[in-house]
């Protein structure tokens, strides 16, 4: 398990067997787990890792990367995964989202979204979508292909904003909500947790449904205990630890 900053320079944050057993003991409500580079590097999914995960967890698992074909999201759902992300296959092939949403239904089927805050030739700035591990520039609209994935299929949407990723410094409001407005499926934040703080303003003034965070637990900075009891006290309908 490895944490970064904007997608690269990353750091060995633990085990992931030991670390999921550890977070569903601390009461975290969902796994969410990237194989970063699969993409990048064209390796094969990790049914193995995944396989020996949820034999140690009972809690909801989200598996991502290296995702291409019909037959690699079968092999996750069956090793245990609830949900499959797709991010980079989507982009080059979006009829992948209708067909895993066919078999195991929109609840199933993610869009995982890499987007970052780029500026063009006319000094103009755009939300682009990302691929690769964040990676390969597509040209495409966040926005844009936000409301087309749920068209084609996506029943939720986990939005990584790369230029807050691993800066702790808070999530991005302004593209979260953006997305959580133009869509009518869940969106799940993720990218720049610091504190429970910003997830408080990711899931009021951002318009999250969810919120993903990884440094602030990995290296216990705050546990999600206390994230929770913060989100609780602030409103938030939290299942508490």
């Amino acid at each position: 398990m490895v944490k970064g900053v904007k997608f690269f320079d990353h750091v060995d944050a633990g085990d992931p067997v030991e670390q999921a057993r550890k977070y569903q003991a601390d009461g975290a409500d969902e796994l969410v787990f990237y194989d970063i580079t699969a993409s990048h590097e064209g390796r094969q999914i990790m049914v193995d890792l995944v396989r020996r995960v949820m034999e140690n967890i009972f809690m909801p698992l989200t598996v991502g990367g290296g995702i291409r074909t019909l037959d690699d999201a079968t092999q996750l759902i069956q090793a245990g995964a609830e949900k499959v992300s797709i991010n980079s296959a989507a982009v080059k092939n979006p009829k992948l989202l209708t067909e895993v949403a066919r078999k195991f239904g929109r609840c199933a089927t993610v869009l995982g979204l890499d987007a970052n805050r780029v500026k063009g030739a006319d000094g103009r700035e755009r939300w682009e979508v990302f691929i690769n591990g964040g990676r390969v520039p597509t040209g495409i609209d966040v926005l844009e292909w936000s409301k087309r994935a749920e068209s084609l299929g996506a029943g939720e949407i986990v939005l990584n904003v790369m230029n807050a990723d691993g800066t702790i410094t808070g999530y991005d409001l302004e593209m979260t909500a953006a997305v959580s407005d133009a869509v009518r499926i869940p969106v799940v934040a993720s990218g720049g947790a610091g504190s429970p703080q910003h997830m408080l303003e990711v899931l009021t003034i951002g318009h999250a449904d969810a919120a993903l965070a990884a440094s602030i637990f990995h290296f216990e900075t705050y546990t999600i205990g206390q994230t929770k009891q913060f989100l609780h006290e602030h409103g938030v309908a939290v299942r508490l630890v």
